[in-house]
């Protein structure tokens, strides 16, 4: 057994199931481990650990986050989470010593115990989850921050919908109007040119909340078309609330499209791969557009509404 590490077994096959741990670690196992702090503080009595000393022992000293199995532990007794062990080489963060294969279990043992807030709680989340269903969680907590909709580039900004809407104003300069009717119209010289292009996103403010109108051309196999769509600035149940319709024509014809909005939660380019939207090919377009056909001038008119 490595010296200093007596709580921890030398493992080498990571992925043990919970129910296979041994769950009678004596006091004696104790000395030496990193739960030692917390259990003599309080007089040994393991089981009344202060979440807060525990949620100290169990936040990884590299990533900061909170570790779960596998959690491993060089000789001398220090943690790291598995993520982190790769990021390390193998070498312990605090004293460099050979981290290996040994595996903490006490200290996932211990975690099992706990009940801890959801890491959303400030935005609203006020649910207590077990350690090991919490993570599973916030992976889909309705109070999870959106990440931002502008379509325009790679945008790594994160928040609720008021700080997002604020965002796009200032930082991105899109177009914001109120009303739940539009007629937006997207002009391009040269169209036969481009290939893939993604226009100035527009924000629309109706029944109190925002809605995301995208444009794009792009190529449906070797097909070149133009796609336009709407995203609801909120998650997918509040977005079945509401329906929009969007139309395209000119000289007798016209073409409509009716459908859900999409929620922010799908990135717009999942939306446009999936063509969930009102889809033109190029040279309907330009015949919309009239003149030569050598610049795209393509109206877009369109309806929110709320369903009953």
């Amino acid at each position: 057994m490595a010296p200093g590490g007596g709580i921890c077994k030398d493992v080498i096959e990571s992925r043990i199931t919970f129910a296979e741990y041994d769950m009678a670690t004596s006091s004696a196992e104790l000395r030496g481990s990193p739960l030692r702090k917390a259990a003599t503080s309080l007089g040994g009595n393991l089981g009344a650990t202060s979440t807060n000393d525990v949620h100290e022992l169990l936040e990884c000293p590299v990533c900061l986050n909170l570790m779960y199995p596998p959690i491993y532990q060089c000789p001398n007794g220090h943690t790291v989470c598995s993520i982190c062990k790769a990021r390390v080489h193998n070498s312990c963060p605090t004293c460099r010593n050979e981290l290996g294969n040994i595996r903490c279990l006490a200290l996932e043992k211990v975690a099992e115990s706990l009940e801890l807030p959801c890491r959303y709680q400030i935005l609203g989340c006020h649910d207590i989850f077990p350690y090991y269903s919490k993570l599973k969680h916030e992976k889909n907590c309705r109070y999870r921050p959106y990440h931002c909709p502008y379509a325009g580039a790679e945008c790594s900004v994160t928040g609720d919908i008021p700080f997002l809407v604020v965002h796009l104003k200032n930082d991105h300069k899109v177009d914001m109007h109120d009303g739940c009717t539009f007629n937006h119209r997207y002009v391009k010289s040269n169209p036969h040119e481009v290939e893939n292009a993604t226009w100035m996103l527009t924000v629309f403010n109706c029944f109190g909340r925002q809605f995301c109108l995208h444009f794009e051309a792009f190529h449906i196999g070797m097909a070149p078309v133009y796609m336009a769509f709407l995203r609801f600035m909120g998650d997918e149940d509040e977005a079945r609330q509401f329906s929009y319709s969007l139309e395209v024509g000119g000289y007798g014809r016209k073409v409509i499209w009716q459908g859900v909005p999409r929620s922010i939660r799908d990135s717009h380019r999942k939306v446009r791969d999936s063509q969930d939207g009102l889809i033109i090919q190029r040279n309907l377009a330009l015949f919309f557009s009239g003149g030569d056909r050598q610049e795209l001038k393509l109206k877009v008119a369109g309806r929110i509404w709320k369903e009953q």
